[in-house]
């Protein structure tokens, strides 16, 4: 199979994911607007799924909402297949991905030093 085809797959699962979960899921454990999905890795033979999801929040949040994406991992998949219009859904795993709550810190820090330069040359 083409990388390129592979790749946009991956961007279609994407879409249609993000739109499962965010139209179809009531589960209230998992809150749409605090949850992103980071990235796809499809497996050649297309019936692998690893989706990164990133879930702002605290850690009890993090986990509850975890778990509900688990337990709806059968609804999604099915779901998953009908709208994509294929005859296999890959088998999906959910991972929680830490670069955006990551991207977040560092950005604060960097925030911080620059007022902390700010003051310095203010008191010179």
């Amino acid at each position: 199979m083409s990388k390129r085809r592979q790749e946009r797959m991956s961007v279609e699962i994407m879409r249609v994911l993000s739109q499962i979960i965010q139209e179809e899921i009531k589960d209230p454990r998992i809150e749409f607007k605090n949850l992103s999905i980071t990235r796809i890795d499809l497996s050649n033979d297309y019936s692998h799924a690893r989706v990164n999801i990133s879930i702002l929040g605290d850690e009890v949040q993090r986990e509850e909402a975890m778990k509900a994406l688990q337990k709806a991992k059968g609804y999604i998949r099915s779901a998953l297949a009908q709208q994509l219009k294929v005859r296999h859904a890959p088998e999906l795993e959910f991972r929680l991905d830490r670069s955006i709550e990551h991207g977040i810190r560092i950005s604060s820090l960097l925030e911080e030093i620059r007022e902390e330069e700010e003051a310095k040359g203010s008191n010179e």
